[in-house]
């Protein structure tokens, strides 16, 4: 009877064993159909109409309605300085206001009424600009301003771009000199140098618009390669390391990869200095103010005061508006670089 038992259990065993397998078996199967059908199915990115379906998600998530800006707080305070700014920004104006109004009203109206706006009785209408315009004076002085102008500043750009990295890269004791002398010469009045610049520069035959051109690299390298200076102590080492590896000599390397990375401060050195050459009166007045064939616009302004002492202000009101036009014109172009450029030419290495 025992042995009948157990033959039974062992039979129960076996069958219980060989369901288990079988269970094992199907699960197996069942993961290896599941794996190979995942295997044969493309992915997302593979679909035809997957790239679809990503250009609709860009393009909802481009119509989805962006983020309020919290606005901030109001706040006594910024609500003054947002006053005084506006009142200091209108201050500023009323000059150029000032110009503009009384360059259409006759001279002898703007002694009586300065402030007051032409009318009837007052306007000339454009007979102030149209008399500035036939002055042959004029004309030529337009013309020897804008040569002095751009070769200025395009001499001022190049040399001193290249002075400022040169003294920037190679350190020694004679460099850190010329650099501090640079930065001496912004601190050194103009009214101490400005007589003996004279005398050298009739002596030396620099009384011309080239000559000017000299003065002027002069005067402006200290700011310029100060500018320039700071700026180069900000590009990496390793970019000019790179370039040398590829082949580049020092002057490709210069011109080909420093220079492009100088064009902000460069923007910036540019505006600078136009502005101050274009509107400089007493370097030109004292240089070659007695040659009446160089004369530029600010030396014709103020030539139109008369010996008994003589004003033609509407006539100088004109000048003075369209001597203004150019310099604005190009500031407003240019000026999203001068913040960048001021900005780097402060980093100090």
């Amino acid at each position: 009877m025992s042995a009948t038992n157990s033959n039974a259990a062992r039979s129960t065993s076996g069958t219980a064993n060989n369901q288990s397998d079988a269970a094992s078996g199907a699960v197996a199967a069942e993961a290896a159909h599941t794996a190979s059908g995942a295997a044969s199915t493309p992915s997302d990115s593979e679909r035809p109409d997957s790239k679809a379906s990503a250009a609709a998600k860009a393009s909802a998530a481009a119509k989805a309605p962006m983020p309020a800006v919290s606005r901030p707080r109001f706040s006594p305070g910024r609500a003054v300085l947002t006053l005084f700014l506006t009142l200091l920004s209108l201050l500023w104006l009323i000059p150029l206001a000032f110009i503009l109004i009384n360059s259409f009203k006759g001279k002898l109206f703007i002694s009586e009424s300065p402030f007051a706006l032409p009318d009837g009785e007052s306007s000339v209408g454009l007979n102030n600009y149209t008399k500035t315009l036939g002055d042959e004076n004029f004309g030529q002085a337009i013309l020897w301003s804008l040569f002095i102008t751009v070769a200025s500043v395009a001499v001022i750009v190049f040399f001193c771009a290249m002075t400022a990295y040169y003294i920037t890269r190679v350190k020694t004791w004679w460099t850190s000199v010329i650099y501090y002398l640079f930065a001496f010469s912004m601190i050194v009045p103009f009214q101490m140098v400005m007589f003996p610049t004279s005398s050298i520069a009739d002596r030396l035959g620099l009384a011309t618009p080239w000559g000017m051109v000299l003065l002027y690299l002069g005067f402006g390298g200290g700011l310029s390669v100060f500018l320039f200076s700071g700026f180069v102590k900000s590009i990496p080492l390793e970019i000019e390391e790179a370039s040398y590896i590829d082949g580049c000599s020092p002057l490709q390397n210069y011109f080909r990869v420093v220079m492009p990375l100088l064009k902000p401060t460069a923007v910036t050195v540019a505006i600078l200095n136009t502005m101050w050459v274009w509107n400089d009166f007493l370097l030109p007045y004292l240089v070659i103010g007695s040659d009446e064939r160089y004369k530029t616009i600010p030396i014709v302004i103020q030539g139109m005061i008369g010996t008994n002492g003589n004003k033609d202000l509407g006539a100088q009101m004109a000048v003075l508006v369209m001597a203004v036009i150019p310099i604005v014109v190009f500031y407003l172009a240019c000026q999203k670089y001068i913040v960048e450029g001021v900005a780097a030419g402060a980093v100090k290495g």
